[in-house]
């Protein structure tokens, strides 16, 4: 006997089996029969021989009680491989006197709880032994478990590719898709047609969600059904009490409930009933042990799910969840593009704030350096050339990184230039500064800033600071570390954006030949190496000691990059996580 697939026909054509290709149709998933695995005629043919050899009759009956027999019963030929076979009228049997009275042997052919078919053995006794019919019957009944066992076989063979040929097909949808919502319709239509169910739907908990989170479906959004009607699928009442058919399925269990209505477990029944939902069965979508949403699908009569259904659910299900996760990576990936252009875009306008040249004011060498963290900074700095003998230093930092620091930056940078070349009072300047950030600003935003001019002609410094780190003028004295002197040019001030009555005070510090003034942001003393340890104010401190005692006339634009290279010394490959900014004003002359 070669297994084959369903014939649905109550009689096969005379002279022929049915054809191989025709019969793999879709099997009758409620009654399965015997003759779902009958191609060649091979046991009918059986039964015949055995009829003959035993001198008792012996028939092969499907489900419902129709004799198959061979086509030709008087000139069986066996040798080319294939027998002829037909189905008679149920009740046709040559047997069924037999079986009505009870005299007749029968043994069934099972898969599992149901009945393919029967072997029924006539009464009498075989032309053998005394115990020959015994015998014969024990016989039989082997033959009839190894049957069984043959059509349990194939039935897992067949469900095995099915399941192959759906996920084949699953995935070729999937592929040709281009929204979450449509993988998903294409992952529910797929199951409802493999399984031949009525009706299903797909839910998705929100993705910053590690689960269920409330007792009724709120939590929950419908992103595809199939079958079912709008008061169904809009009410918030879950299927099952305390959502436990949801709580197993996101868990990564198989949910199956074969009589909705009887279910101890559902909390409407009359509501299925009223939908005409019977069965149901249900699976979670799981990414790497992620929930991520739930496949319910329903059948409108009585159905009973075995292994194969089960294992066709939860593959269906799995590849969703990873269909689901990478339409969102690929989605996150866009968004990140898209991103990462406008911060390109961000900081192109950033570099073009920054100036484009040093003043060239005459008594004074000036260098500055800025490297941001990220893309967009918040640090800034300005150099403002303030008539031919005056040059104007700025030195800035807001709170926070990225994007809206670099907007804060922009703010307060052009507020100050809108008063630079007006005003004279620096306290003057920083006060309006302040009180414009406090009127466009939220109260956690704010600014810290250092800001001074230089003047040539009376070799002046005057300076404001609104809670920025003080600027440290070097003083050389003898061409030692130790006889220089390291005067910090500090001033009371609150930070700008807090209190917009804030008033600044303003000081001035004389200067010599060969001081050099370094104005710079706390990114520069906050830098830290892999072992967590700043850079600190005292390292920088040497740093520019080190190298005046040993290079007295070293450059402003030197000394900027000396510090810079200290700091790539100190934090190696640490990852930088906040601007440096340093500007560096030595004053010329004897």
């Amino acid at each position: 006997m070669t297994p084959s697939p369903a014939d649905t026909t109550t009689n096969e054509p005379p002279g022929r089996p049915p054809a191989p290709d025709a019969a793999r149709t879709a099997p009758d998933r409620s009654r399965p029969s015997i003759r779902d695995f009958l191609t060649d005629g091979s046991l009918p043919g059986m039964c015949t021989s055995l009829s003959r050899l035993l001198g008792v009759r012996v028939e092969l009956l499907d489900e419902a009680d129709r004799p198959i027999r061979p086509e030709n019963e008087d000139h069986l030929d066996a040798r080319s491989g294939v027998i002829a076979w037909r189905v008679g009228e149920p009740g046709s049997s040559e047997l069924e006197p037999a079986r009505r009275d009870g005299t007749a042997r029968e043994i069934a052919l099972r898969l599992g709880p149901d009945v393919l078919g029967r072997l029924v053995i006539a009464p009498g006794e075989p032309r053998l032994s005394g115990d020959a019919r015994e015998r014969m019957c024990d016989a039989l009944s082997l033959f009839a478990e190894a049957v069984s066992e043959l059509c349990a076989s194939e039935v897992d063979l067949r469900h095995r590719l099915s399941e192959i040929d759906v996920l084949h097909r699953l995935a070729a949808h999937l592929a040709g898709a281009t929204s979450v919502d449509e993988m998903l319709a294409a992952a529910l239509d797929s199951a409802l047609e493999v399984l031949a169910l009525d009706a299903g739907s797909i839910v998705l908990l929100k993705e910053d969600a590690d689960g269920i989170v409330s007792t009724d479906e709120r939590d929950l959004e419908l992103k595809t059904s199939r079958h079912l009607s709008r008061e169904w699928l809009e009410s918030p009442l879950p299927l099952s009490k305390d959502r436990a058919f949801d709580r197993l399925a996101l868990a990564g269990e198989i949910v199956v409930s074969e009589r909705l209505g009887e279910d101890q477990r559902v909390l409407i029944p009359d509501r299925c009933a009223a939908e005409g939902l019977v069965s149901a069965i249900q699976a979670g979508l799981i990414f790497r042990g992620r929930p991520i949403g739930v496949m319910r699908l329903y059948a409108r009569s009585r159905r009973s799910f075995g292994p194969s259904d089960r294992r066709i659910v939860e593959a269906i299900a799995r590849q969703a969840a990873v269909a689901v996760q990478q339409a969102r990576l690929l989605r996150d990936q866009q968004l990140e593009r898209r991103m990462e252009r406008q911060l390109k875009l961000a900081a192109a306008v950033q570099r073009r704030m920054l100036p484009r040249t040093v003043p060239q004011v005459a008594g004074f060498d000036i260098a500055a350096r800025y490297v941001p963290s990220f893309e967009v900074g918040g640090d800034f700095y300005d150099l403002f050339e303030l008539g031919p003998h005056n040059v104007g230093v700025l030195v800035g930092d807001v709170v926070g990184k990225g994007v809206a620091a670099g907007m804060l930056m922009a703010s307060v940078r052009a507020t100050l230039r809108a008063h630079v070349q007006d005003l004279y009072d620096l306290d003057e300047i920083m006060a309006r500064v302040n009180r414009a950030l406090c009127r466009d600003t939220l109260g956690s935003e704010f600014a810290t800033a250092w800001y001074g001019v230089f003047d040539a002609r009376s070799r002046r410094v005057t300076f404001v600071s609104a809670g920025h780190e003080p600027t440290l003028l070097f003083r050389p004295g003898d061409g030692t570390q130790e006889g220089c002197r390291v005067i910090e040019l500090a001033t009371d001030g609150m930070v700008l954006g807090i209190d917009p009555s804030q008033a600044y005070v303003r000081s001035v510090h004389d200067l010599r030949p060969g001081d050099v003034a370094i104005a710079y942001s706390d990114g520069v003393p906050d830098t830290m190496n892999f072992d967590r340890h700043r850079f600190g104010k005292p390292r920088l401190r040497s740093t520019v000691l080190d190298l005046l005692s040993n290079e007295p006339g070293a450059s402003a634009s030197r000394i900027a990059e000396h510090v810079f290279w200290s700091l790539r010394q100190h934090t190696g490959l640490a990852e930088r996580v906040d601007d440096q900014t340093l500007v560096v004003a030595r004053v010329e002359g004897v």
